[in-house]
């Protein structure tokens, strides 16, 4: 083919449009005018059209870049790693499995305020180095919010810092990040070996410890003090009146007052509490105690209500009298006791029938198979129990239901289903199972017992066999926009490698550092991926520049691992822009965060990895 008087052969022609591909595809990446996967499906669809007129041939005329080739990133045994990992953090989330640690560490630090934040940047540190980070972030998210306001200082003061803790965490093993399991699956692809569990363990805790030395030392004067636009938990300051019926054992049982108040109960506003047909108000006597049978009215915010429902849900389940018992299915079992729970709210509506009578009188358990756990009326504070309030318009129902029976109210006439409020009832029964599995599946793959896509995968369905998660929320877990990302970086690299395009880039670079030394190479090499992982994405950078670093260090006569380990640090150095990776979107909003902010903070932590790396790489691989 002929292009301005030259004659290029079809890979040389093939080349070129896949530099052009590129091109284009970095800045719709970096400009998000156009949705993330419909960029990757037009990258795909570009590149199966190019090689399907323009085929690149192997000696037996075969085409090396036909759809086989250039769609086996769906297949890819990283990507499917990736995604059972995302299946398996998704199961310990709900399980209350991170939430419960990161608990235990808040508990912890409460009494040291000053160092609280650092044992919680080293706890993420260490737990994001097993587990992707991103439910990690997650998790503290709120955790660090609580922090900030026990510190009296802004939750912008915390947040962005959490996301790069996350971040180093996620050096320092293979599957830390998405991004690793990526490189090696490349890696594979061009056919070198893979990398192991903890094969650069060392040099990744190297940097991750001075990243989080800054992060605890040195961030915190560069960050904003900001305070929150809006609260990061839709309705988290509006408080439901609920009832909570006391059984033996309960951890309500045996309950004593100090000072009149419960202090066990300071998220919970304790308005009555009714013993045998009598109430008693607060102020209580000291002498008072908590008793199996009482019934206590609260009023409850919903995060502290999804807190106290863990492990003893039908405690807040309002008794509607012994007449409607007939209603029990024949195993005793009704479907908001069965299944996995959700928590929503819906509103009475003006023309509802519902109005003028309560819960006792409309059965709505009954009628509606979900449990209205509690009622908020226009901010009122409401000193009845809340099966003898009648419903008024506006009147606002907290629903615990199967999601089946929760989807089944839309539509209805009565009463308004409030769609964005629905959340998951952590399912803190199967905690122990999913913590077993996670444990069994990291042990597997660590040990080289099996490779980490058969540990993950298999990990992924045992939570789906053991009912930790089901079809519709594992489905929900996977985020399309990484896969579709995954798969249009692996058929770029295909391409850059079969075109001939890696070792043209290796060439043009080997030419512009002229007779330096390996370890020059490397650091300029690490720099150039870097910064390219803050303006696209970092899981497209290190694919495209995985064949590039193996190219470089055949071109120099070096061993390619330091190289390709450059590709997995430094396309993880993504803390100079919120694009960059999806834990620092994560953290924008409820950080009120500017993009110069994460210029302002990040580009320091980017340069002192970049120069550990320069100096420990070279040491600890020997070039």
């Amino acid at each position: 083919m002929t292009i301005f008087g030259a004659e290029l052969s079809p890979a040389e022609f093939g080349m070129w449009a896949t530099f052009a591909v590129i091109l284009v595809a970095l800045v719709l990446y970096a400009a998000e005018r156009v949705a993330l996967e419909l960029t990757s499906l037009g990258i795909l669809c570009g590149l199966l059209l190019l090689f399907h007129f323009n085929p690149v041939l192997d000696t037996d005329g075969k085409n090396l870049l036909g759809p086989a080739s250039l769609l086996a990133g769906f297949a890819n045994p990283a990507l499917l790693t990736v995604v059972a990992l995302l299946v398996m953090g998704a199961g310990l989330a709900r399980t209350g499995v991170l939430e419960a640690g990161a608990g235990l560490l808040f508990r912890y630090g409460r009494g040291h305020a000053a160092v609280a934040p650092a044992i919680a940047f080293v706890a993420v540190l260490a737990i994001s180095g097993f587990l992707n980070n991103t439910p990690v972030v997650v998790i503290f998210i709120p955790i660090m919010q609580a922090l900030a306001d026990r510190l009296g200082q802004s939750s912008s003061k915390l947040l962005m810092s959490l996301s790069f803790a996350a971040i180093l965490g996620g050096m320092t093993t293979l599957i830390g990040s998405s991004t690793n399991l990526l490189v090696s699956g490349a890696l594979v692809g061009l056919g070198e070996s893979g990398f192991s569990f903890f094969q650069f363990f060392v040099p990744g805790t190297i940097l991750a410890v001075v990243g989080v030395l800054y992060v605890i030392f040195f961030a915190r004067y560069l960050l904003p003090d900001r305070a929150l636009l809006t609260s990061a938990v839709a309705g988290g300051g509006r408080q439901f009146m609920v009832e909570i019926h006391v059984h033996d054992g309960s951890k309500f049982d045996g309950m004593k007052p100090r000072g009149g108040f419960f202090p066990e109960l300071a998220d919970l506003s304790l308005r009555i509490i009714v013993r045998e047909g009598l109430s008693y108000l607060a102020p209580f006597d000291d002498r008072f105690q908590i008793m199996a049978g009482d019934t206590l009215v609260v009023g409850a915010t919903r995060p502290a209500l999804t807190e106290a429902l863990k492990g003893e849900p039908a405690q807040f389940h309002p008794q509607l009298g012994q007449d409607w018992e007939r209603f029990e299915t024949e195993e005793g079992h009704q479907r908001w006791q069965v299944g996995n729970q959700v928590l929503t709210e819906a509103m009475v509506t003006p023309e509802s029938q519902l109005i003028g009578q309560n819960l006792e009188q409309i059965g709505f358990r009954y009628r509606y198979h979900c449990v209205a756990l509690g009622i908020q009326r226009r901010s009122q504070m409401i000193r009845s129990r809340v099966t003898e309030v009648r419903l008024e318009p506006g009147d606002v129902l907290l629903l615990q239901g199967r999601q089946e029976d929760i989807d089944s109210l839309r539509g209805n006439s009565d009463i308004l289903l409030v769609e964005w409020t629905a959340i998951d009832i952590p399912a803190v029964h199967h905690a122990r199972s999913t913590l077993l599995i996670f444990a069994a599946v990291i042990a597997s793959a660590a040990t080289g017992l099996v490779p980490i896509a058969v540990a993950s995968l298999c990990g992924a369905g045992l939570m789906l066999a053991t009912g930790v998660l089901n079809i519709h929320q594992a489905s929900r877990s996977i985020d399309r926009t990484i896969v579709m990302m995954i798969a249009a970086a692996l058929a770029l690299g295909v391409s850059l490698q079969a075109t001939g395009g890696a070792q043209f880039l290796a060439d043009a670079m080997l030419a512009a550092v002229g007779d330096a030394a390996p370890a020059v190479v490397l650091s300029a090499f690490f720099l150039l991926v870097a910064i390219l992982a803050n303006l696209i994405s970092t899981k497209a950078t290190a694919v495209l520049f995985t064949p590039i670093a193996v190219s470089i260090a055949q071109g120099l006569g070096v061993p390619p691992e330091a190289f390709v380990v450059a590709v997995v640090f430094a396309a993880n150095c993504s803390f100079a822009s919120p694009i960059g990776y999806q834990t620092n979107l994560l953290v924008m909003a409820p950080g009120n965060y500017r993009f110069a902010d994460f210029v302002r903070v990040g580009t320091p932590l980017l340069i002192i990895v970049w120069l550990t790396f320069s100096l420990v790489a070279p040491w600890y691989y020997g070039i």
